[in-house]
C-alpha cells in the first residue's frame, strides 16, 4: 500500500471511530498503533516506542501549564467570579436596548480570559445571564444565541487551553501565541456586540432597554471585578513581558483566583474538592488525547504522507491561499460533527507541515505558524455553534429547556455570519494576527 493511501486510510478510520463515539484518545491510539505495526512489522519496536514516548510526553515540564490553567478556570467557575463580571458589565451597558446581551458578550470575554474553556464559559455565563435576559423580556432566540456564541470566545482569548495544545503540537511559543490571539479576539468580541446591536435595531422588542444603574451600583460592581482583573493582567503581562514562563504565570493565576474565590465565601470545602476533581478529569482527558495523537502522528510520520502531500501540492500549481482555504473548509465540515479538541489533535499534525511548505504572503516560518494557529482555532471555534453537534448549543439548551434546539440555532446564525466575516478578514490580512507579535 502506498504511503498516501495508508495515511488517508488511518485518518478515515480514526474519524469514523470518533463519530461512532469511541473516545478520541483511544481511536487515535488504536489506528496509530495499527499503522505503526503495519509499517514496522515488529511488536518489540512498537512496545519500546510506546514506553519511551509515554515517559517523554508525561514528564514534559511545560505540560504543567495545562492543569494549572484548568484549575484556574475551575476556581473562577466555582468562586462566583462570573457573577461579578456580569454585574459590572451589565451595570455599564444594561441601560441600552440589547444592553444585557451586549453585557453577556463582554462578560463571556472577561470570564474566558480567566477560564480558558469555551464550554465552561458558556455553561457558567449561561447560569448568570440567561435568567437575567429572560426576566427582562429578551427573546429566547437572542438570549440563548448570545450565550452560546459568547462561550466560543473561550477558545481564542488567552489563556486558552486549545492555544496551549496547538503550541505543544507544533513546538510554538505559548507566549507568542497568546499575543497573536489578542487582536483577533478583540475583533470577535466587537463583531458579536455589533450583531446584537443589529438584531435589536431591526427588532426592538427582542432586547428591551433596562433601568439605568446608579453610579454607586457601577462603582460597587467595579470593585467586585477588580481583583480578578488584576489577576488576569498579572498573568498575561508576566508572560508577554518575559517576567515569568507560562507555567510560572499559570501558577500565580491559580493562587490568585483561588484566594479571590476563598475570600468571596463561595469556595467551600465541597466546591474546592469539585475544583480538584474537575481539573483531574480534564487533565487526564487531554493527556490521553495527546498520547493518542503522538501514536497516530508516529504512524503518519513513518508513511511520510504529509511531506509527499506537501510536495504534490507545491508542484500542482494550486495557489497557496487556495490550499489554506481548502483546509479551513475541512475544519468547518469537521466542526459540524466533531468536538473541537479532537479536530485540533487530528488535523494540526497533518496540516501544519503542509502550511510550512507554502509561500504565504512572504511570512517567515514562525509568522506562518502563529498566523495559521490563530486562523485554524478561529475556524474550529465555529464548530461549537454549528449543527448538528454544536456543543455550546447543547450546553445552553440544557439550561433553557423551554427553548427548542432549532430556536437556539436560529439565534446563533447571525453570530456565525460574523465569524465567517472575521475568518475572511484574518485570512486576507495576516497582519491582524501578527501586529502585536512584531511590535512586542
Amino acid at each position: 500500500m502506498d504511503p498516501i493511501t495508508l495515511g488517508l486510510l488511518l485518518l478515515g478510520i480514526t474519524v469514523l471511530l470518533i463519530l461512532l463515539r469511541m473516545p478520541v484518545g483511544a481511536a487515535m491510539f488504536l489506528c496509530g498503533a495499527a499503522g505503526f505495526l503495519y509499517v514496522m512489522g515488529s511488536v518489540d519496536v512498537f512496545l519500546a516506542w510506546v514506553k519511551n514516548v509515554t515517559y517523554a510526553r508525561l514528564s514534559n515540564f511545560d505540560l504543567i501549564v495545562i492543569p494549572m490553567f484548568v484549575l484556574m478556570g475551575q476556581f473562577a467557575t466555582h468562586g462566583g467570579l462570573s457573577r461579578a463580571l456580569f454585574r459590572f458589565v451589565n451595570a455599564v451597558l444594561g441601560r441600552f436596548r440589547g444592553g444585557v446581551a451586549v453585557a453577556t458578550i463582554g462578560a463571556c470575554a472577561g470570564f474566558a480570559s480567566v477560564c480558558g474553556s469555551s464550554l465552561a464559559t458558556a455553561a457558567t455565563m449561561g447560569q448568570v445571564a440567561l435568567p437575567e435576559m429572560r426576566k427582562r423580556g429578551y427573546s429566547p432566540r437572542l438570549a440563548t444565541g448570545t450565550v452560546a456564541a459568547g462561550g466560543t470566545l473561550g477558545i481564542l482569548i488567552p489563556p486558552s487551553v486549545p492555544l496551549v495544545i496547538y503550541a505543544i503540537l507544533t513546538g510554538e511559543s505559548i507566549g507568542k501565541l497568546f499575543i497573536a490571539a489578542i487582536v483577533p479576539a478583540i475583533i470577535a468580541v466587537i463583531g458579536y456586540m455589533l450583531v446584537v446591536m443589529l438584531i435589536v435595531s431591526r427588532n426592538p422588542g427582542s432586547g428591551p432597554a433596562s433601568v439605568p444603574s446608579s453610579l454607586n451600583e457601577i462603582l460597587r460592581s467595579f470593585i467586585g471585578v477588580l481583583p480578578v482583573s488584576l489577576v488576569f493582567l498579572v498573568v498575561i503581562l508576566s508572560i508577554y513581558r518575559g517576567w515569568a514562563s507560562p507555567t510560572e504565570a499559570s501558577a500565580v493565576g491559580v493562587v490568585g483566583c483561588g484566594v479571590i474565590a476563598a475570600l468571596s465565601g463561595e469556595l467551600r470545602p465541597v466546591a474546592f474538592l469539585q475544583c480538584l476533581l474537575g481539573t483531574a478529569e480534564a487533565t487526564v482527558m487531554i493527556f490521553v488525547i495527546l498520547l493518542g495523537a503522538d501514536m497516530l502522528n508516529a504512524a503518519l510520520a513513518l508513511t511520510n504522507m504529509t511531506h509527499q502531500i506537501a510536495d504534490i501540492i507545491v508542484n500542482s500549481g494550486v495557489t497557496p491561499i487556495m490550499v489554506v482555504l481548502g483546509m479551513l473548509i475541512i475544519y468547518i465540515v469537521l466542526g459540524c460533527v466533531m468536538e473541537s479538541m479532537a479536530i485540533i489533535m487530528l488535523t494540526v499534525p497533518l496540516f501544519f507541515p503542509i502550511v510550512m511548505h507554502l509561500d504565504l504572503f512572504g511570512l517567515t516560518p514562525q509568522e506562518k505558524s502563529l498566523w495559521f494557529g490563530i486562523l485554524a482555532l478561529s475556524v474550529v471555534e465555529i464548530g461549537l455553534i454549528t449543527p448538528p453537534v454544536g456543543m455550546n448549543v447543547f450546553v445552553v439548551n440544557k439550561m433553557a429547556r423551554d427553548v427548542s434546539m432549532m430556536e437556539t440555532y436560529r439565534g446563533v446564525f447571525p453570530f456565525l455570519m460574523s465569524d465567517l466575516l472575521r475568518i475572511v478578514l484574518l485570512l486576507a490580512v495576516p497582519t491582524l494576527s501578527l501586529i502585536l507579535v512584531r511590535t512586542m
